[in-house]
Order: structure tokens, then C-alpha cells, then sequence
């Protein structure tokens, strides 16, 4: 596949952008509702994305041929769910604000047709609402003439955390009739580990107060002492290999991933830390607060891994388009 156009949609800190355009592609366009999220993407990318895609009319969005999307999550998530129905709130396709957003996707492709999508969610995605909710958005791509294939990956293959997700690649069936996916098998060894990301010299502000960790380990002990699931998780740096998963809501206390010190509290990773963690190149600027830093790395996608399934989907294409002679040759013009 050579230079295909490609448009970023909830692109957050732009995690597709960074392995689309690596692999030559070209980014027509991208949008994200968070504006924090927009300023990171423009500092690093030099072009602010667009605001609500429900304002979007896809007509005014360039030709492109792949559409990468990581799609609103907390509406299918297991703690976003568990949160709202806490709540009394709405989630999935019930979520009026963010899980009827993958209609807005069907609605853009509906429009222009991309040749190519690479979906991305959390892994609950399959079986929230008994599986209803797969049903559906499963059913609605292939009722748009689109091949599916999907698959749930754990992060921890490519870097030191433990992070599931389900990636869904779609192919135009009209541009590739009979064509056939299948996931690359995951790295042997990782491209990144855990001694490798952690900082020797860390400021003191990321050592969490005394009153925040006797808080969090009351908290652990309560919790436990009903049969329930929370708990702070601690790295130990001299035995563990792999993190917990780092969401969104890391900022408020840092409890899903804290390192071990010596003679002190434990301490959050500080934000260089955390896009080590995801996969990010050095050179990629943060240029928002901590607290802005730690909910967009929470909401982002591993590189490493994005990047082994996007080759995957180059080196199919391309070897659909030289064994399929019944491809159009001007389908193929752009692969």
C-alpha cells in the first residue's frame, strides 16, 4: 500500500497518527471533542483537529482511503459501566453522549466510502449488554458492505502493561471482493520493558502523600474484607514485569499503577514515564498539565501494537492486489 490518505476520528493524542504516517501514509483529517487533546495533537502533529463529529458533515472531509477510529469507550467499559448504573445513568448505545457515537462513524462512511477501517475499543466491548451491543455494530458494518475481522490483544505482548482491546479491521467488500485478514501473532519478546521506561530521578511531587496512602490502603483492606475487586496496584521494580492498565482516571490518585520506592511512599509515573508505557516515541511533546497528561495517555492506544496490525493490513492489501486479478486496477490506483 503506497501513501494512502488516512482520517484520525476521537483521535485523542493522535496514537494512529503517529503509526499511519510512519508507514507513509497521509492524515486528510482528524477530530476529537476534548480540547485539551486537541492542543497535545496540534503540538506535535501541526494542525488542530476538529471539534464534535456530530456537528461533522462528511462531505466536507477530503478523500481518504482508511478510516482509524478509537471510539468513545466508557460507555462499554467495565468500569464506566459499573460507574453509571452506580449512577443511575445510561450506558452503551443508551449513553445519548458517547455511545451512539459509533452511528457517527456509519455516518461518515456511508458518505465517502473508506476502502479500509481499523476500529479500536475496550475489551468488554464484546460482551456488554449480553452481547448485544457486538450484535449490533458487528451486523451494522457487514450491512454496509464491509469484510470484519476482529480480535482482543493484550498490550503486555509489546509493552509492560496489562491492556486488552478489541481491534476490528473492516475491508470494502466492492474493493476487495473476496479478500482474506488475518492478525499478526504477537511479538515474542516486548519492544519495551518496565526497567526500561522508569525514570532513576523523579521529583517528590509524584510520591503520594501519607494521608492519600493510608487512605488507598484502608480503602484495599475494606474492599477485600466485602469480596470486592479494588486494589491499589503496586510495581515492584526488582520482580514485576508488567503494569496494570492505566485509564483515564489515573490523575485522581494514581492507584492503578504505583512504584515502589525505598524508604518512602509509593509514587505515580510521571508523565514521561506514561508514554514510555504506551509505546510513544521520546521525541513526542507533552505540552498539557499532569493531570491533562495522565487522562489523554489513559485514553489512548499502544503503538507497538497499532503499528504490527496497520503493517499487517499493508502487506495484505498488497498482496491482494498483485494475486487478485479481479481487482479494478483503478480500485488499486491508491494501494
Amino acid at each position: 500500500m503506497t501513501n494512502p490518505n488516512f482520517i484520525d476520528l476521537f483521535a485523542g493524542i493522535g496514537g494512529f497518527h503517529q503509526v499511519f504516517t510512519s508507514l507513509g501514509a497521509n492524515c486528510v483529517y482528524a477530530g476529537d471533542y476534548n480540547t485539551s487533546a486537541r492542543k497535545t495533537y496540534e503540538t506535535n502533529y501541526g494542525f488542530e483537529p476538529d471539534g464534535d463529529i456530530r456537528k461533522l458533515n462528511p462531505q466536507n472531509i477530503p478523500d481518504f482511503d482508511i478510516l482509524c477510529a478509537g471510539f468513545p469507550c466508557q460507555p462499554f467499559s467495565i468500569a464506566g459501566v459499573s460507574k453509571k448504573k452506580s449512577l443511575g445513568m445510561e450506558h452503551g448505545f443508551e449513553d445519548k453522549e458517547q455511545g451512539n457515537l459509533f452511528f457517527e462513524i456509519i455516518r461518515i462512511i456511508q458518505t465517502k466510502r473508506p476502502k479500509i477501517m481499523f476500529l479500536e475499543n475496550v475489551k468488554n466491548l464484546k460482551s456488554h449488554d449480553n452481547k448485544n451491543t457486538w450484535k449490533i455494530i458487528h451486523q451494522t458494518l457487514i450491512d454496509n458492505n464491509y469484510y470484519v475481522f476482529e480480535k482482543i490483544i493484550d498490550a503486555q505482548y509489546y509493552v509492560p502493561q496489562h491492556r486488552e482491546r478489541i481491534f476490528i479491521i473492516c475491508f470494502d467488500k466492492y474493493v476487495f471482493p473476496d479478500i482474506n485478514f488475518e492478525f499478526p501473532e504477537c511479538p515474542q519478546k516486548r519492544i519495551v520493558e518496565l526497567k526500561d521506561i522508569v525514570e532513576k530521578k523523579v521529583d517528590s511531587k509524584y510520591t503520594l502523600t501519607d494521608k492519600l496512602w493510608q487512605y488507598l490502603q484502608l480503602h484495599k483492606e475494606n474492599s477485600l474484607k466485602k469480596g470486592n475487586g479494588f486494589g491499589f496496584g503496586l510495581v515492584d521494580l526488582e520482580k514485576d514485569t508488567v503494569t496494570r492498565t492505566m485509564s483515564a482516571r489515573y490523575y485522581k490518585d494514581g492507584s492503578e499503577i504505583l512504584i515502589k520506592q525505598k524508604n518512602d511512599n509509593p509514587r505515580r509515573l510521571t508523565p514521561n514515564e506514561a508514554k514510555r508505557l504506551f509505546g510513544y516515541p521520546e521525541n513526542f511533546i507533552i505540552p498539557v498539565s499532569d493531570c491533562q497528561a495522565y487522562k489523554q495517555f489513559g485514553n489512548t492506544v499502544v503503538i507497538p501494537a497499532i503499528r504490527h496490525i496497520a503493517e499487517r493490513i499493508f502487506e495484505t492489501t498488497e498482496e491482494y492486489a498483485k494475486g487478485n486479478a479481479r481487482v479494478n486496477s483503478v480500485q488499486m490506483s491508491l494501494f
